[in-house]
């Protein structure tokens, strides 16, 4: 029987031939063995939620990724790092992550400006502190779903772009459904902003889920260029599921990198999000085969 990565890569390479019978060029990396020069390829420890962060550090680093991205874990209400995590208590999640060999490339956190936007400013500010502080060149933020608190929280992000510049920290925003669900509303938000240190972190899986299996992100990624830096490995498969091991679902990864890479998507953080859950073992399993998968991709 064939595994589930066995037949994505067999649609994998019959999407690649089809692009070069139509005259597309596939992707030209300079070489498979330096790939990891170009693309830095990791993994958030989202999939390992139930699970305390140090556990999650080892099944990354298990995995044979390079990268961890810091999202959730069991014992952190929201997210690993907050606005209200102290530089000390960031400086040691940081420290965890280097000594099983990894780099941090990501911290998904968030603000709120629902009491002011002082509140926002310095909320946000607070989360650039932490994300220099554990070592992270980028800060993942999830956008707001209220309208009323739209302009604020963008100004917010407006008035610490250049702080986070200083900071050697990449303010990025995702689809994550509300008023940044689709590739145009994320480019309507960054543009508001106007600052070269606010960029998309793309997530096809998200383009799917938040539009219910109507939006393809092999469209969406069309309307993005010029803005990606970054994007979340996450699949989806209908009616609303994305808790699943990448390339076992919809999203047709080859497509929209290649969109993403005629954008200028040229090099960058690949981190995926997401696996299908299961017990440690399961998970471990599900890891290496993703970073099998995203290798393939970028081999291609």
């Amino acid at each position: 029987m064939n595994t589930p990565l066995e037949l994505t890569r067999r649609r994998f390479i019959r999407s690649a031939a089809v692009l070069s019978l139509s005259g597309t060029s596939a992707w030209r990396l300079a070489a498979a063995e330096h790939a990891s020069d170009v693309w830095q390829v990791g993994c958030y420890t989202r999939p390992w939620d139930a699970f305390e962060l140090p556990v999650a550090l080892d099944g990354i680093a298990e995995a044979g990724f390079k990268y961890a991205g810091l999202m959730t874990a069991r014992g952190k209400p929201g997210a690993i790092i907050t606005a209200t995590t102290s530089t000390d208590e960031a400086r040691r999640i940081g420290e965890e992550v280097k000594k099983r060999g990894l780099a941090t490339i990501s911290v998904y956190g968030d603000f709120s400006v629902t009491a002011s936007e002082e509140q926002g400013i310095q909320g946000l500010k607070s989360l650039i502190d932490n994300c220099r502080a554990c070592g992270s060149p980028n800060l993942l933020l999830g956008g707001i779903g209220d309208e009323a608190l739209y302009p604020r929280y963008y100004k917010a992000i407006a008035e610490n772009c250049d702080y986070a510049a200083t900071a050697g920290v990449a303010l990025t925003i995702k689809p994550h459904g509300g008023k940044n669900a689709t590739g145009p509303q994320c480019r309507q938000a960054i543009e508001r902003v106007n600052h070269r240190n606010f960029r998309l972190w793309y997530d096809p899986g998200n383009i799917f889920y938040y539009s219910k299996g109507a939006l393809d992100p092999v469209d969406d990624s069309s309307t993005v260029e010029g803005l990606v830096v970054g994007m979340s490995v996450k699949d989806f498969l209908p009616p609303q599921e994305v808790i699943l091991t990448p390339g076992d679902g919809k999203v047709n990864f080859l497509k929209v990198l290649f969109n993403l890479k005629k954008g200028g998507f040229t090099h960058g953080p690949l981190v995926v999000e997401c696996l299908k859950k299961g017990d440690l073992a399961d998970l471990s399993i599900e890891a290496k085969k993703t970073r099998r998968f995203v290798e393939i991709l970028l081999r291609a």
